[in-house]
This record gives structure tokens, C-alpha cells and sequence, in this order.
């Protein structure tokens, strides 16, 4: 059994915590926010204890492993006392906003040679699975041309996008790894352009709501991201990879595969309401991957590493800032390892 212990009690952090709860080899013992109440709460609902501080958190002798899904200026700190203390970390993305700060962090975990692993939750999709599956096989040949699409329900909340880092740091993110991990290649030059179409007060933050990204593979192939923040519909994901041979697809989600036919008309069951309910299950099988890498043994005593790492998260917000520039200059920029 992992004791774990859980930082962060928002939206995100209760669904970690019924996750951690229902997992069979862990043992939730403790939750931490600053909010007092909140992690007293969430502990309560799942039989877990709520931590008074931070010190009972980060104690070897009672827990073995930390899932930081707290604020994000809060992602660094936790890492590298987490690191100090030699437990084992699933954290949520990023490390931290500023890429510099992520970096140092990064190489500083990297030192104390603990199990780490960042939460980019859609590689554990059932469907994307399958087609990194069909690319390593060569299946379809080689990748020349994917299509990657991420379109949310609603705008978020004008605060949370003032301190989300922008669309490309906060969304087109998951799916600039998701390139990565589907190719095992590193994208060398990026394009973004776009617009605030659904709140155009995003303009004041810099920010946009509707963006086109573009990147270069090594090799030549080619990846576009469309993103937006609002649809109207429901919220839509899905991912086309074009081959030398053949093409593979994992196709829109609905809520369900029935259709009723009318005369001249034909009804069908409509996208899911928003993001979460897409991806849920993502969630519970991320954990289940990184407790299944703690129990076989990781890189740091023998046995498999930890993926998504943290260097995967590195390439992945590297990628986030070439294209928040090149939505800035209009240009094509080189993407900085």
C-alpha cells in the first residue's frame, strides 16, 4: 500500500481524492490546503485526515507519496520539498509558470533521484492509447500530418484566465505533449495564430480565446492544433494522424450512439457538456500508472521510469512559450529545449 498524501482541495483536488480513495493499493491518509475547512471536508468524505501543516505532509516516516494538485504558484515549492524528503510526486501541470523556475526546479528534483511524474492526464485516453499504439507499429506508415483538436463548452471565468498563463500555457498544452508523446519526435519550429472572438476582453490580458497552432517536425511532418474556449455545442476533442500508408483517427465523444430518424431529419445524441466529463476516466488511470511504477520499482532503483516526466514537461510548456511568442510577433519561432 502507497500512503499518499493530497495537496490541494478545489474541483481538481476532489477528484483526485475519489480517485485516490477507490484506488486498491493506496492508502489516503492526509489532505492539505490553505483552506482549512475545505480539507477538512474533503478528508472527511473520503476517511482521510486533514493535515495541520505542511511538515506532517512532507514526512517520510508516515507517507510515501504526494499528488500536489494545489494552486499552480504552488507547484515548484512542493516539488522540491517533496524532493528534500525523498517521496515519491505526481503533480499537476506545470511545474510552474515561468519556464526558468520549471527548469531549476526540475534539475533540482532531478538531483535527489525521486519517482516523479507530471499529470498530462490524455495520454491515458483509451482511444489516444490505441493510436500511439497504430504509430509505434507502423500501422500507417510514417507520420506526415495530424490534426489535433481541443474546443471547450464555455469561457472560463475572466480571473482564471488572468493567472492561467494563456491559452497556449493552459490549453493547447496537453495537446503540444500529446504531439510529442503520439510522434516521439520534438517539434523544431511553431506558428500560432489567433483571436478573442468569444470575450474579447482577452485582449487585455494578451491572451486569445480561438488560436491555430502549427509545428515542424524534425523529419518534415506537420501538426496543427485548432483550440478554442467556447463552442455553443458541448465540448469537442479529437485526433487525426495521417500516415504514408493509411490513416488512424479517434473521433468526437458524444454522451451517447443513438439516433432517431424523422422525415428529413436526423437526431443524434449531442458532445459532452464540458471538458471533464470527456476525460474523466484519464484521471483514474494516470494515478493507477503511477502507483503501478512505485510498486515495480522506478529509473531510481532499478526498474522502468516515470512517464509523463518532468522533462516531458519541460519540452511540453517549451513548446507553450514558443507559441505565446509567435502569437506576439506573427512569426514563426524556433522552439528552445
Amino acid at each position: 500500500m502507497q500512503r499518499f498524501a493530497l495537496l490541494g482541495a478545489g474541483f481538481i483536488g476532489s477528484v483526485h481524492a475519489a480517485n485516490l480513495t477507490a484506488h486498491p493499493d493506496v492508502d489516503f491518509q492526509l489532505v492539505f490546503d490553505v483552506d482549512q475547512d475545505r480539507a477538512k471536508a474533503l478528508a472527511v468524505k473520503h476517511g482521510a485526515r486533514a493535515a495541520a501543516n505542511l511538515a506532517e505532509v512532507f514526512d517520510a516516516a508516515d507517507i510515501d507519496a504526494v499528488f500536489i494538485a494545489s494552486s499552480t504558484d504552488t507547484h515548484a515549492a512542493h516539488l522540491r520539498r517533496a524532493a528534500e524528503a525523498k517521496l515519491a510526486v505526481l503533480c499537476e501541470k506545470p511545474i510552474d509558470l515561468d519556464l526558468g523556475q520549471a527548469r531549476e526546479t526540475a534539475a533540482f528534483v532531478g538531483r535527489h533521484a525521486v519517482p516523479v511524474m507530471v499529470d498530462f492526464n490524455r495520454r491515458f485516453d483509451r482511444d489516444y492509447a490505441e493510436l500511439k499504439r497504430i504509430v509505434d507499429a507502423g500501422e500507417i506508415g510514417d507520420v506526415e500530418l495530424i490534426q489535433l483538436t481541443s474546443r471547450g463548452p464555455a469561457m472560463s471565468p475572466l480571473p482564471y484566465i488572468a493567472t492561467s498563463g494563456g491559452q497556449m500555457r493552459d490549453q493547447a498544452v496537453h495537446f503540444f505533449d500529446l504531439a510529442r508523446w503520439l510522434t516521439g519526435a520534438d517539434p523544431v519550429e511553431v506558428f500560432a495564430t489567433g483571436s478573442a472572438l468569444a470575450e474579447p476582453r482577452l485582449a487585455e490580458y494578451g491572451d486569445v480565446d480561438t488560436s491555430v497552432v502549427s509545428l515542424r517536425l524534425p523529419g518534415g511532418a506537420l501538426v496543427q492544433i485548432d483550440c478554442t474556449r467556447r463552442t455553443g455545442y458541448g465540448y469537442d476533442e479529437r485526433i487525426e494522424i495521417m500516415g504514408s500508408r493509411g490513416l488512424a483517427e479517434a473521433g468526437r465523444h458524444r454522451t451517447g450512439a443513438v439516433s432517431r430518424y424523422f422525415t428529413g431529419q436526423v437526431v443524434a445524441d449531442g458532445m459532452h457538456p464540458g471538458w471533464f466529463e470527456r476525460v474523466q476516466p484519464t484521471y483514474a488511470a494516470a494515478l493507477g500508472h503511477f502507483v503501478a511504477g512505485l510498486e515495480r520499482g522506478t529509473d531510481n532503483d532499478g526498474g522502468a521510469r516515470l512517464t509523463p516526466s518532468l522533462q516531458d514537461g519541460l519540452k511540453a510548456q517549451a513548446i507553450a512559450e514558443a507559441a505565446t511568442l509567435s502569437l506576439r510577433t506573427g512569426r514563426t519561432e524556433t522552439i528552445q529545449y
